[in-house]
């Protein structure tokens, strides 16, 4: 390592300087690698990489015929890849091959300005995939890396070190602060005013709205957060109540549910939900998921209150927002654990398409049903008492709860009830319902998520995709619609005591776990802790947060108008502290060099220019030599001027001779212009 670095610093300072330029680079890429295309990253390190060997080897650039070539064949990957050339993927692909490419033709400081802003540009393409604490943080050592670069190329003369530019962009960076925290604070958030063509179909995991039996399992091994909650002091719901609700799904073709079309569901209080107990009340911070569909606990009476958003209410008790939730989003909701929901008596066909299924499918599930029904036990049974019966074989049967159940077929419902006996909750759940609609039991699939971990450490709750669940509705007359979660027959502990069935650590975490079992889980903790608090306090600063802020500050009834006219006043507070500032500054030059400054600028109206490093006795008598006795004035002061600096004197005197000379200057008789004295 010591070699390398006396080899680094015995390079020229060119090389030097395009090396630590790279290195930034570097930096403001690495984010983008799991975004890019692979022959984008290939192509980019294949160039960066060039471009150090032939500065460390002061070997000539390439030519312009190279630089064109590698151009035309990203362009054509670009458009081969993307099928476009614009969008937010395929800009983003051409600008970090391009800010790579531009390198290549690193030659003189305007080349360097030109890569120091694209580096720039680059750095802030970074936020259209991520605005995590990891991602900002590391944007922030590529912006001091950029400043102290850019800082760097406005020192021509020698070789300064690196570490003299950093500190200069550091307290550049510290300068500008307190100006970028106002416009954070105060400057107004409107909608979005601009997108790009391909935003909209960025694909996100999460709940869909059709379940494929098995891919609820998909999102077991998903370790990242769907959700965040924090409930009201006191009114934390017990685990096995957290059930919250996401797409209900009631259509079956065998193996996909799907949910029934919005003139199927009835009007929005066909719901007809009947709730007990005290409610309880929490906020959720519901991370992005590019779909409509606002988690509450089971059950919400009133919508959520998501600002920026109109919310709309559908008869199965679901919650949907006026667009694609694409950013983070907080919204504070009231809900109640216990309720009955839907119609009390079967009239009409209101709850035929609950009874539907594909003519011809799970034959085996079928005649399970019908020796249901003739079962001497069961011959006067009600909806409750079928299901017990089914919940009863669950428990009984020998049936698993497992990740990794196999590859069902189509007829999914008799592969679960006879064969495989095996499976995850959705396999669990749709076997349980085709079964109910046997028997002639209207009944439905709801999926969501069930349970959540207390973070210790800013106690909210964190609910993961790994928590997706998915469990049924049944209706009984005189009772409406009421929750059957099977898989709690099947694995107890996935609902009580919070069992989850999760993929095996990788090499790191598994390294941590054996070294301290808890180790790992803290510093996940304490990490997602501070990641929220980078979500609570910087992503969801919202518009309303700002008219709080402005209520704090004494408004009665803040609005938009109110955050420009503080913001403003908050610029011009800034400007006149500068302009103070500035005065300041000035106050803290030497005063006698001042004065001396001023003299020589009168000598120069006069038409005597001397340098600035002439002392006073040299301006005296280049003075005397150009104007003669009409000057005679001027070089005594100077005369004076220079004893006052360098004759000895106690301070309190040198004071008071620099302010009677300086009251003197201004009485003082220059000389004219005109021609020298010969």
């Amino acid at each position: 390592m010591n070699r390398v670095m006396r080899e680094l610093a015995a390079l020229p300072r060119d090389a030097r300087d395009t090396l630590f330029l790279l290195c930034v680079i570097g930096l403001i890429l690495l984010p983008q690698i799991e975004n890019l295309p692979w022959w984008c990253s290939a192509i980019t390190a294949m160039v960066l990489l060039w471009r150090a060997s032939l500065a460390v080897q002061a070997r000539p650039l390439p030519s312009r015929w190279w630089r064109l070539g590698l151009l035309a064949l990203i362009l054509a990957a670009t458009y081969a890849t993307h099928r476009t050339l614009l969008g937010r993927d395929a800009g983003v692909t051409l600008i970090v091959s391009l800010l790579a490419l531009k390198t290549l033709e690193l030659r003189a400081r305007r080349d360097a300005f030109v890569v120091f802003f694209l580096g720039f540009f680059t750095m802030l393409t970074n936020f259209f995939y991520s605005q995590s604490l990891l991602t900002a943080f590391t944007m922030l050592l590529a912006l001091l890396g950029l400043l102290t670069a850019l800082v760097n190329a406005h020192m021509p003369v020698g070789r300064p070190p690196l570490m003299q530019a950093a500190r200069t962009a550091g307290w550049m960076a510290l300068a500008g602060a307190p100006i970028m925290l106002a416009l954070f604070l105060l400057f107004p958030r409107f909608a979005p005013l601009w997108g790009t063509p391909s935003d909209a179909m960025m694909g996100r995991s999460g709940l869909s709205n059709t379940m494929r039996v098995g891919t609820i399992a998909e999102l077991a091994l998903d370790d990242r957060i769907a959700a965040r909650i924090k409930f009201e002091e006191g009114r934390t719901p017990a685990q096995s109540q957290m059930y919250f609700r996401g797409p209900v799904l009631a259509q079956f073709d065998g193996r996909e549910w799907t949910a029934l079309p919005s003139w199927a569901r009835g009007s929005q209080w066909a719901s007809n939900l009947r709730v007990s107990g005290s409610p309880v009340r929490y906020e959720v911070t519901l991370e992005a998921s590019n779909r409509p569909w606002l988690l509450t606990l089971d059950v919400a009476q009133r919508p959520p209150e998501v600002p920026g958003f109109e919310v709309s209410g559908t008869p199965d008790l679901q919650w949907f927002a006026s667009r694609p939730i694409n950013d983070l989003v907080r919204y504070s909701a009231e809900s109640y654990t216990q309720f009955q929901s839907g119609p009390l008596k079967r009239t009409g066909g209101q709850l035929q398409a609950y009874l539907a299924l594909p003519p011809g499918t799970n034959p085996r599930t079928a005649a399970l049903a019908a020796e249901m029904r003739v079962e001497p036990a069961l011959a006067q049974a009600d909806t409750q008492a079928f299901v017990q019966a089914a919940l009863r074989r669950l428990r009984t049967g020998g049936y698993s709860y497992t990740l990794e159940p196999g590859v069902y077929g189509n007829d999914t419902a008799d592969e679960f009830w006879f064969d495989r006996k095996e499976g995850f909750c959705e396999h669990i759940a749709s076997a349980f319902v085709v079964l109910m609609r046997n028997l002639g039991i209207p009944s439905r699939i709801v999926t969501g998520y069930q349970g959540g971990e207390l973070n210790n450490v800013d106690n909210y709750w964190v609910v993961r995709q790994s928590d997706a669940h998915a469990w049924a509705e049944v209706w009984q007359e005189g009772t409406g619609w009421m929750r059957v979660d099977p898989t709690g027959s099947v694995a107890p502990g996935r609902i009580g005591q919070f069992q989850r069935l999760t993929p095996q650590p990788g090499l790191i975490a598994g390294a941590i776990g054996s070294m301290s079992p808890t180790l790992a889980q803290n510093l996940r903790a304490v990490w997602e802790a501070v990641n929220n608090g980078w979500n609570q306090w910087v992503l969801n600063y919202t518009q309303s947060r700002q008219l709080d802020l402005l209520k704090n500050l004494g408004f009665d009834a803040p609005s938009i108008e109110d955050l420009g006219y503080v913001l403003l006043y908050l610029l011009v507070a800034a400007s006149l502290g500068g302009a103070g500032w500035t005065l300041w500054e000035r106050s803290r030059h030497d005063p006698w060099l001042r004065l001396l400054g001023q003299a020589r600028a009168r000598l120069a109206k006069a038409g005597l220019k001397l340098p600035d490093t002439a002392p006073p006795r040299q301006m005296a008598q280049a003075a005397d030599a150009r104007f003669g006795p009409a000057a005679q004035s001027v070089r005594d002061w100077l005369l004076k001027l220079e004893a006052q600096r360098y004759a000895p004197a106690a301070p309190q005197s040198q004071s008071a001779s620099l302010s009677a000379l300086r009251a003197e200057f201004r009485h003082l008789v220059w000389p004219s212009a005109g021609p020298a004295r010969g």
